[in-house]
């Protein structure tokens, strides 16, 4: 901890860090009261839960903390770390996903400031030595399990602890307990059920006592109420009985934005919540292939939210949620995993939902995560959570209501329970939900080759032999939460993974016995991907000769990626559609037909040398045997084709579910910059990654600044954020971008798509025009649609149309000239198509885009760089 001038220490009462003295407590006398005065002059009044836990945590315990959602267990977090923070020690802070992580970041910032904090995720990271630092469940693990005792790792706080039993992350929750004998930990949930197994391992093995700290109480208690009204009615009389915000509970994307779609024909808001919400939503973009019908939602007063949306959308939904001028989002069940929207009512539209494997009821922990949701403290003196019955035994119900009073004289047809994705629940079942215990959390350990291989390494790097790394994976497994046969299948699996380690020669024995690592694996194994490594070794063996030589490294990134499954779909439903227009034409019969497009999926480049070459991999890597290798053309196919964002997604019909393809290509574009080889940047290459990098600025360059901000991190004590990035400081680079910019300028134009156009230009406010309407919420820019079809109207009157080719994308016919610090101009030359005989036309039409990029008032902007001068010849 780094001391500062007394009058800057006391500047915000209301930081932490300006709670301890110069020189520290005295024995650590006064922490506990400087921690409460504090909590006092934020006047925070301690529920009795919190006051256990906090004096629990400085009595030096470990606390399981398991309190409804609301409760308060953030603060209990903070008075850990304050503890740990006041006797200079090292505080940890776990989520389970990097939203939750960065949120906490910020928030800690505020109370111990910037300088103190840091923030580690799998993308980069911010101050990483900092005192008090916020990291995934991975990145801990990853450290507890190659440092142990002698990792600087003085408490930690594992937030959503559930997670524990979670089928692929569980290990990750559970190695810190193994690992950190030293740790002080605080273990906190919601839905946690039965951990006496996990407090009394814990006491055992670091000698601290291990309290549980439970309390049922609701700061805003829950109202249970079971529906049998139509979903559009139940829905319209919770509005109106005033529970409103209500979020319902869908469990796919596609019914959550077919439910906001049919919720357009009732009126939610009065005209003034309307203006309300317009004037909250100034700013904000809607200018993807989707956003139009997320404007008209939010405006109706109904948010869409869940993982296929735009970043934005997502964030304009919680800001308006949390500003109270939503009535009704519609949702997917990610709102249990600590998504900020505060709500009062949750209605679940199903009790039953597909695990991965088959259709069943809600785990009590899932159901009690999202209907914890409910209620808002501060706003609400209850919550209310609702199940609607069966659709079809709602249908019945009305059927038979019609009957008993004669208003239907002919008999009507019943309603039949659905024959698949389905199982049936009833209140009873809703009941049992809502009052049960969540299910005991089942230990999730595994040991892989990456695991046994780093405990090798680290006993070699502190001196000691490969040996004692296997030993500490015997030991851990001898320690893990597991039942006597499972630890006997763990020990099997460890000599299974050594042996296979041994027989391709990572690991070695020597005449005297011992047991050796290949050095060489020392920086592979650093790599952030499962599949890095594997990645190296095949763009290695690529034929750098080959034409194509940038997209087949393209190929290579994609196939280590995760499948990005709506897209792909899509793209094979486009494919069969092709191939049944074609055979219809050439007279083949239907059957074949059907035959036929059996055998059709999503493009695969490279398929056949792809599997063959990881196969091969595999047999001398085998801890890769359990990865899936997984050829796919996304990016490339955008590439080759040089598709925006908005064409591949109108294209393909993703217009609900952009969002994936968005994530997709951030994916993609971080695995080229970071896990490509630097030798392996040509210049070709530079241009794949500026293309892709504004692709996605496009849509949103939050997703891009984020990350090169952490990338930029090189973290240090002291260091309170990563600096101003400059755009323009590596200029391979900074040029490949406005390249990439201008040639997207010249196709839209090319395709006579002067929207398209207008929005790869900056904005340039300097030089905007005014309003074309006195309603807009922002003055135009200057370069609008009709202005540039208008200034290349003389081109197409004699040139017939703009070219885009080959031709147009090559490097002489787009130049950069430095006009200043921070300021360049720039130019791209305008071709005429070739001729019909494919000769060629006169390449120097004399005319040109004109431009200029000015960086003086922000290194990094977002969106588009260049602003138009000219175009002109």
């Amino acid at each position: 901890m780094t001391d500062a001038p007394a009058d800057d220490r006391r500047a915000d009462p209301l930081r932490l860090d300006t709670r301890i003295p110069e020189r520290g407590f005295p024995r650590g006398e006064g922490m506990l009261d400087a921690f409460l005065d504090w909590t006092l002059d934020r006047e925070l009044e301690l529920y009795p839960h919190q006051e256990e836990a906090v004096l629990e945590l400085f009595a030096g315990n470990h606390v399981v903390l398991d309190t409804p959602t609301g409760s308060g267990k953030s603060l209990v977090a903070t008075a850990l770390h304050f503890k740990t923070f006041a006797e200079t020690g090292r505080t940890f802070y776990t989520a389970p996903i990097k939203a939750l992580v960065s949120e906490k970041f910020f928030e800690l910032c505020r109370l111990f400031g910037a300088e103190h904090v840091g923030m580690m995720t799998g993308d980069g990271s911010v101050n990483r030595d900092a005192p008090v630092l916020c990291c995934t469940a991975e990145i801990l693990a990853s450290i507890a399990l190659r440092e142990g005792a002698e990792a600087r790792v003085d408490s930690v706080v594992m937030d959503e602890f559930h997670y524990y039993a979670d089928r692929d992350r569980g290990m990750a929750w559970q190695v810190p307990l193994l690992t950190l004998p030293q740790a002080q930990f605080l273990l906190m949930s919601a839905t946690l059920g039965d951990t006496a197994h996990i407090r009394e391992d814990l006491a055992s093995s670091t000698g601290r006592p291990a309290v549980e700290v439970v309390s049922r109480d609701r700061p805003v208690p829950l109202d249970f109420v079971y529906s049998e009204r139509p979903l559009h009615d139940a829905v319209a009389g919770i509005v109106r009985s005033g529970k409103a915000p209500l979020y319902v509970v869908h469990f796919t994307q596609r019914e959550a934005a077919e439910h906001a779609q049919s919720l357009m024909s009732t009126n939610f808001c009065s005209k003034e919540e309307k203006q309300q919400i317009k004037a909250a939503l100034k700013g904000v973009r809607f200018d993807s292939p989707y956003g139009g019908h997320i404007q008209r939602y939010l405006r109706h007063g109904v948010g869409l939210h869940h993982a296929g949306l735009l970043p934005r959308y997502r964030r304009a939904t919680e800001r308006l949620a949390q500003q109270g001028l939503l009535k009704v989002i519609c949702g997917t069940d990610t709102l249990g995993v600590g998504i900020n929207v505060p709500i009062r009512t949750v209605l679940f539209t199903k009790l039953c939902k597909f695990d991965g494997v088959d259709v069943d009821i809600l785990k009590v922990r899932d159901f009690q995560q999202i209907a914890g949701r409910a209620g808002r403290a501060g706003y609400d003196t209850e919550g209310t959570v609702v199940a609607q019955a069966p659709d079809w035994v709602i249908q019945n119900q009305i059927i038979d209501g019609r009957a008993s009073d004669g208003r239907h004289k002919k008999k009507q047809k019943k309603a039949s329970p659905p024959t698949r994705g389905y199982k049936h629940w009833d209140e009873q079942t809703f009941r049992k939900l809502a009052e049960s215990r969540p299910e005991p959390l089942e230990s999730q350990f595994r040991v892989t080759h990456d695991a046994v291989l780093s405990l090798m390494q680290h006993a070699e790097e502190e001196g000691g032999a490969a040996e004692e790394g296997v030993a500490r994976m015997h030991q851990l497994v001898d320690r893990a939460h597991t039942t006597r046969r499972e630890t006997e299948d763990l020990h099997a699996r460890t000599d299974e993974v050594l042996a296979q380690l041994e027989a391709v020669g990572i690991a070695t024995r020597e005449a005297d016995g011992g047991l050796y690592v290949d050095p060489t694996l020392q920086v592979d194994f650093s790599l952030h991907h499962a599949l890095s490594l594997y990645l190296v070794d095949s763009i290695g063996a690529l034929d750098k000769e080959a034409e194509d030589h940038v997209l087949n490294v393209v190929t290579m990134v994609e196939s280590i990626l995760e499948d990005p499954r709506p897209v792909l779909y899509r793209q094979a439903h486009k494919a069969k559609g092709e191939l049944i227009n074609r055979l219809k034409a050439e007279g083949v019969p239907y059957e074949e037909r059907m035959e036929a497009i059996e055998e059709v999926s999503w493009p695969k480049p490279m398929a056949d040398w792809i599997y063959a070459h990881f196969n091969a991999y595999a047999e001398r890597h085998p801890w890769v045997s359990g990865e899936a290798i997984r050829p796919k053309s996304v990016v490339r196919d955008m590439l080759e084709r040089y598709m925006s964002f908005t064409e591949y997604v109108h294209e393909l019909g993703l217009e609900r579910v952009e969002g994936v393809l968005l994530r997709y290509l951030s994916d993609a574009w971080r695995a080229l910059v970071q896990n490509v080889p630097a030798e392996e940047h040509t210049d070709e290459l530079v241009d794949v990654i500026a293309f892709v990098r504004a692709t996605i600025g496009r849509v949103d360059a939050s997703l891009v600044a984020e990350w090169e901000a952490l990338k930029e991190g090189t973290g240090g004590p002291g260091e309170v954020a990563p600096q101003p990035i400059d755009i323009s400081a590596d200029p391979r680079s900074f040029r490949a971008r406005l390249r990439a910019e201008l040639h997207m300028l010249v196709r839209a134009l090319s395709m006579g798509d002067w929207e398209a156009a207008a929005s790869q230009l900056h904005p340039d406010p300097e030089d905007s025009g005014g309003p074309e309407d006195p309603e807009a919420d922002e003055p135009r820019p200057r370069w609008t649609a009709l202005d540039l079809e208008a200034a290349l109207q003389p081109f197409l009157e004699e040139h017939g149309a703009v070219a885009f080719d080959h031709r147009a994308r090559m490097g002489h016919h787009t130049r950069f000239e430095k006009t200043g610090p921070h300021q360049w101009r720039v130019s791209q030359t305008l071709l005429a198509p070739l001729d019909l005989d494919g000769d060629g036309a006169d390449e120097e039409t004399g005319w040109s885009i004109e431009g200029r990029v000015d960086l003086r008032g922000d290194t990094n902007p977002e969106g588009p760089l260049v602003r138009l001068v000219e175009i002109a010849g």
